[in-house]
């Protein structure tokens, strides 16, 4: 759970920040009470905490502005709610209508059970006494979409592992640097890649290969993982920790391989 769900503190520190943020550099206390429901001394309060934590700085009476510290902060904080409201809408689907692909031809009322494979829902008429099953509230013939109701059990889903593929940034030589050999082996054996960097996705071209994604590969990658779905993503390596770190926050596990020529270590975590 979103740490800021577990603390009214904090949940009213973030509420502070992005009413500032939103309005920086000029904006009243008063103003930013009756949005939250608090009195204009409790936001008082809050803000000389926030200007002790580092995360605003104030620059004169009713002028606040958020640090890069209070940013980092603010991103972090929302990059939990975003999981957290997506494990919500998952658990909320369990318990009302979910939608699967038909495995096999189901009609209206029929059991069925539910399986994950490759990252999608699948729906089948063969009942296994464990795992996840419903009923059917949609008719669907094999390999269409089928509303599934009165779920109960668990689909048995472990998130998968990432690889980073890490190459040199362009000032190390970029693709021209790169192991081209060895990412081409690496990506024989992906189910997914993506390329974080243009630097990657050079390397990538330069062996025939398009991507899967090259546009928000972190949370591409990251939802990919909670499906079930392994990934390489090749990734320039100033691009390296950023990607780490928000693996690190959704508690993924994940191993770097050192594509640059002549480094063949291997890190994990």
């Amino acid at each position: 759970m979103a740490q800021i769900l577990k603390s009214k503190n904090l949940a009213t520190k973030f509420q502070i920040m992005v009413e500032i943020a939103a309005h920086q550099p000029t904006i009243q206390q008063k103003d930013i009470a009756p949005r939250l429901g608090i009195t204009s001394q409790a936001v008082s309060e809050y803000i000389r905490e926030l200007i002790k934590d580092g995360w605003l700085s104030s620059e004169g009476r009713s002028r606040y502005k958020v640090t890069r510290e209070g940013v980092d902060w603010i991103l972090q904080m929302s990059r939990q709610l975003h999981s957290y409201a997506w494990f919500v809408s998952k658990a909320v689907a369990d318990i009302s209508t979910t939608t699967a692909i038909a495995d096999n031809d189901l009609s209206v009322g029929q059991p069925a059970s539910l399986y994950m494979k490759d990252g999608l829902l699948f729906a089948s008429d063969a009942i296994s006494a464990k795992g996840a099953k419903g009923i059917a509230v949609t008719e669907a013939k094999k390999g269409q979409d089928v509303g599934i109701r009165n779920i109960e059990g668990v689909i048995k889903l472990k998130p998968a592992e990432l690889t980073i593929g890490k190459i040199p940034n362009v000032q190390g030589g970029g693709s021209r640097s790169t192991d081209l050999a060895r990412l081409k082996r690496e990506v024989k054996e992906a189910k997914l890649v993506g390329a974080l960097g243009t630097e990657a996705l050079v390397a990538l071209m330069q062996l025939g290969v398009k991507p899967d994604y090259v546009h928000g590969v972190r949370e591409a990658a990251i939802e990919a993982a909670y499906c079930g779905l392994s990934s390489l993503v090749v990734c320039s390596e100033d691009k390296v920790s950023i990607l780490v770190q928000r693996l690190e926050e959704e508690n993924l596990g994940y191993q770097i391989i050192d594509l640059r020529q002549n480094f063949p270590r291997v890190s994990t975590s």
